[in-house]
């Protein structure tokens, strides 16, 4: 008899007639053949996770546990819950709504000499002063001068500064007095909390997010699109050309790979700016006049420009590996029954290419999503997009709650565009080559 079995040193079908025990199949130590194929496949399952472990570890560890982190951090707000303990008590006790009376005061001013003793006070003030811009200040010199305040603590904390009965600063407070808060997702949509704890927008000089959104959004997609424009053409070059010809050619599409991120945007700098190599070429040629040169530079313009440049390799690449896989044959033979060149294009190659349009946006998309270094240096007011937002919250304001919602906020909307594209393109059309 002949079986197909996993190697294994201790498996061995015994086929004489004592191979064979009430009926079943065992092999040369007496075990059944079932279970020794199901310990050979446990081996080999086991063989194969330990193969994969170490990059399996190296994904959690620098890619899960960090998206978990942020969005962790989106929502913790320790820093008034565990240093305002008198506070946290009473906003326990009375509902929302309640009008601050002589033992709210006491408990706070009780809290701000705690935040003296602490050295708390920047901390907490700082957490207020997210919601309230301005209140830092506040804590910072109610704490100083809490130790000399007498009862009734109310009116001594009104002398120090009448703010102390604004309700926009106890409803903030209460707020704060929560361990965790989603009010961070609410600033993130320009949105905020009112004296009475609804949600309203802000103001609408500080709706920023929302356009920073949009803008992102939006240019995104022109890049990708310019990109797809630009790669289309030098992707089929590559294809059709013979191999060594098409090799070194390739070498130019990665050589952008082998210099600087920085040196190719302070590159762009050079050729942009309304002194540079472009203006005084048009100049020169008559085009413009030397003065009404083009901006080009610290506008959206900049930034479509720089980035369609650095993210073009990104789409070659995977149009390149599917065009080349495309028969000539199929074209050739369109023609031969009367199809027009654009005609065989439109209905027989460029279906073809489609796995990789779709390949190359996805990617382009999602890179130029999360672009900061080139809107940064190229884009200006005009031209920065959220991730440099999230770049200033992170390095700048240290409001790493906010960097951290804004974040979520972006991942959330690639994954349900992704989604979309899933529905609408299908994942399993998307290919590399």
């Amino acid at each position: 008899m002949s079986e197909n079995v996993p190697a294994d040193p201790h498996v061995a079908i015994v086929t004489t007639a004592g191979g064979v025990e009430d009926g079943a199949l065992t092999i040369s130590d007496g075990t059944p053949l079932k279970r020794a194929l199901a310990r050979a496949q446990s081996h080999a399952r086991r063989k194969a996770f330990l193969l994969v472990l170490p990059l399996l570890a190296f994904i959690i560890l620098t890619f899960v546990v960090p998206i978990f982190q942020m969005l962790y951090r989106s929502v913790d707000s320790p820093n008034f819950h565990d240093n305002m303990p008198n506070m946290v008590a009473w906003f326990a006790q009375n509902p929302s709504g309640t009008e601050p009376d002589e033992t709210a005061f006491t408990a706070l001013v009780e809290d701000l000499k705690l935040l003296k003793k602490n050295r708390k006070a920047g901390l907490v003030g700082t957490r207020i002063n997210y919601e309230l811009p301005g209140s830092r200040s506040l804590f910072t010199k109610g704490a100083r001068k809490a130790a000399k305040l007498e009862p009734p603590y109310k009116e001594a904390l009104l002398k120090i500064d009448p703010k102390w009965s604004d309700p926009k600063l106890w409803q903030v407070m209460r707020s704060a007095a929560s361990p965790y808060t989603f009010n961070f997702y609410l600033a993130a949509v320009d949105r905020t909390r009112d004296a009475d704890g609804k949600i309203v927008r802000v103001n609408e000089n500080r709706r920023i997010y929302l356009k920073l959104f949009g803008r992102t959004l939006v240019l995104s997609l022109l890049i990708t699109f310019m990109t797809f424009i630009l790669a289309y053409p030098i992707a089929h070059l590559l294809a059709t050309l013979p191999l060594r010809k098409s090799n070194l050619l390739m070498i130019l599409v990665l050589l952008p790979f082998w210099t600087s991120l920085l040196v190719r945007t302070t590159s762009w700098m050079v050729l942009l700016q309304s002194q540079g190599v472009l203006n005084d070429a048009m100049v020169a040629l008559g085009i413009v006049s030397d003065d009404h040169r083009i901006q080009m530079m610290y506008n959206k313009i900049g930034t479509v420009v720089a980035m369609t440049h650095i993210l073009l390799p990104f789409m070659v690449l995977p149009l390149y590996s599917v065009m080349r896989t495309i028969n000539p044959s199929y074209v050739r033979a369109a023609r031969n029954l009367g199809a027009t060149s654009w005609t065989a294009f439109r209905r027989i190659y460029f279906p073809q290419t489609v796995p990789g349009i779709a390949a190359g946006a996805l990617l382009v998309f999602i890179l130029a999503v999360g672009y900061y270094i080139t809107p940064a240096l190229v884009g200006g007011a005009d031209g920065q997009l959220i991730s440099n937002l999230i770049a200033f919250h992170m390095t700048g304001s240290l409001n790493w709650s906010m960097a951290a919602a804004l974040a979520a906020l972006l991942l959330g909307g690639i994954l349900v565009l992704y989604w979309l594209y899933d529905k609408l393109v299908g994942i399993d059309n998307l290919k590399l080559g």
